[in-house]
């Protein structure tokens, strides 16, 4: 009985997952919808896909312990955007895209089996502000959660 109920919280795990990918797409900002890769979306459970929307719009969605707001991924990417200029743009704006994708996936897990926290994307938030280079900070945040992930 109890290994019925695990394969059925699996099973709708699962299928939240791909609900969630298939609705990813609606709250990341509009230019970055071309370069993030719905079919990376993975989640573990449906509130895995209301913290990756959370990481990205600000949105709490009745979360527990959620503090609404900013900073969210898709004012980050405005303000390097913005911060690159329009010669950086076509550089820039794709790398800051996916490596919203890259930290909000992780970051949105679990707390036990996550490998960047809240402190990692205060930190990640301090390198890009203290950047004097948009498009370098984010290669170096980029470099950082790489390595965070590889753990």
């Amino acid at each position: 009985m109890a290994q019925a109920l695990r394969k059925a919280a699996l099973l709708a795990a699962l299928v939240a997952g791909l609900a969630g990918a298939a609705q990813a797409q609606d709250y990341v900002r509009a230019d970055c919808r071309g370069q993030v890769t719905p079919a990376a979306l993975r989640f573990d459970t449906p509130e895995h896909v209301r913290w990756y929307k959370r990481f990205w719009t600000g949105d709490c969605d009745h979360l527990p312990f959620c503090l609404p707001g900013s900073p969210n991924w898709n004012d980050i990417v405005d303000k390097l955007v913005k911060r690159g200029g329009p010669t950086e743009t076509a550089v820039l704006l794709p790398k800051a895209c996916r490596l919203g994708q890259l930290i909000g996936l992780e970051w949105s897990r679990d707390k036990k089996v996550r490998r960047i926290d809240t402190a990692d994307l205060h930190a990640f938030k301090g390198v890009l502000e203290k950047s004097g280079d948009a498009l370098r900070g984010v290669e170096q945040v980029e470099a950082s959660a790489r390595t965070k992930l590889a753990r």
